[in-house]
């Protein structure tokens, strides 16, 4: 339970209404109660707003359509939902303890102030900080360092060597540190080119169910602070990805391809390797990006293309089929033109 005050300081919003009113907890405007607060983008929903029974509201600061409701009114409606909703969900950790069902090689150093649950593997000369969180099914290969505060969900893999920072979240069936895709021809057959770098993944990172990110060939494949990875991303060897990016569900990243700060790239981008993309950059969704992208360029398609042009492109693709026929009856029409010219200046030269 919190108070629409401290919500509203939480916020940094402009409470109108009584800072003692109790609030139980976040809801869409069509299942909030009484006791729960609901929020709103803009004034395209204010019929909905009207007729939701929340007991108060969040709203922006442009919002044209106040009533006597108790409301808090901001900047970003969506920012304020997500730490309103974080805020109540927050729980104070917890420390189980390391389950007696969980396997554990030698020479570990692991805090007592963890959750580690029965069925989880931990290898030799693994370090683990305090407030750490593994579920059952969890593997943690040797010489692997995890940070205060992180959080293993279940049957996620952490191979051997890699580096994990502090509140980091990898959701289950996660893949970190598996072989990188390498190989070199000797005739008709295929050679194993050895991985033996890392991966090192950075703080306050967070990454979705079953992504794979390989580990470096040499050095390391390497995830930058408060970057977020949607599910089923395919992150190759040696790959960097600078501080607080976005990958979308699906995208792919070929081997030894850098990555800027702030670079989102939407769902099922494919990346080629061995380029550069600059701070932050966009590839709109399905896009395939086969060469670098300047700092701040937006993209799109396949192969990408300036955005604004693919839209032309896009726009023109569908008149393509009159365009056609048009050019043909263009053709059409000259070369009578030009059959005509022809007989007269026969009929001349006669």
């Amino acid at each position: 339970m919190k108070t629409l005050g401290e919500i509203a300081q939480l916020l940094q919003g402009e409470l109108r209404g009584s800072p003692e009113f109790n609030i139980r907890g976040i809801q869409a405007l069509t299942a909030a109660g009484p006791d729960e607060i609901s929020f709103a983008v803009g004034s395209r929903y204010k019929e909905e707003v009207e007729k939701s029974k929340a007991g108060a509201l969040i709203l922006p600061k442009s919002w044209d359509c106040m009533s006597d409701r108790p409301s808090i009114l901001v900047e970003d409606p969506y920012l304020a939902y997500a730490l309103t909703a974080a805020a109540f969900l927050e729980k104070p950790f917890r420390a189980l303890g390391l389950s007696p069902k969980a396997y554990v090689g030698s020479d570990c150093e692991i805090d007592r102030n963890v959750s580690i649950y029965p069925e989880v593997f931990i290898g030799d000369r693994v370090r683990i900080g305090t407030h750490v969180t593994l579920y059952p099914g969890v593997y943690v290969g040797n010489d692997v360092y995890i940070d205060d505060e992180t959080t293993l969900y279940p049957n996620v893999v952490v191979y051997e060597g890699c580096r994990l920072g502090k509140r980091v979240a990898i959701h289950a069936g996660t893949v970190i540190g598996s072989d990188g895709f390498g190989y070199a021809k000797r005739g008709e057959v295929h050679v194993k080119i050895p991985q033996i770098g890392i991966v090192v993944i950075e703080d306050d990172v967070e990454i979705g169910a079953n992504v794979t990110i390989d580990r470096a060939a040499f050095g390391e494949t390497h995830i930058g602070r408060g970057t977020k990875i949607d599910n089923l991303v395919q992150v190759g060897h040696n790959v960097s990805i600078g501080d607080d990016s976005l990958l979308v569900a699906l995208v792919g990243i070929a081997g030894s391809t850098r990555i800027g700060k702030g670079v989102v790239l939407g769902g099922q981008v494919g990346v080629a390797g061995h380029i550069e993309l600059g701070d932050r950059a966009m590839a709109a969704a399905q896009s395939g990006v086969t060469k670098g992208l300047a700092a701040g360029e937006v993209v799109a398609g396949t192969p990408a293309m300036p955005h604004r042009l693919f839209l032309r492109v896009g726009s023109a693709l569908k008149r393509l089929p009159e365009m056609v026929k048009q050019i043909r009856d263009l053709k059409q029409r000259i070369d009578k033109l030009e059959d005509k010219l022809s007989k007269e200046k026969n009929g001349n030269d006669a």
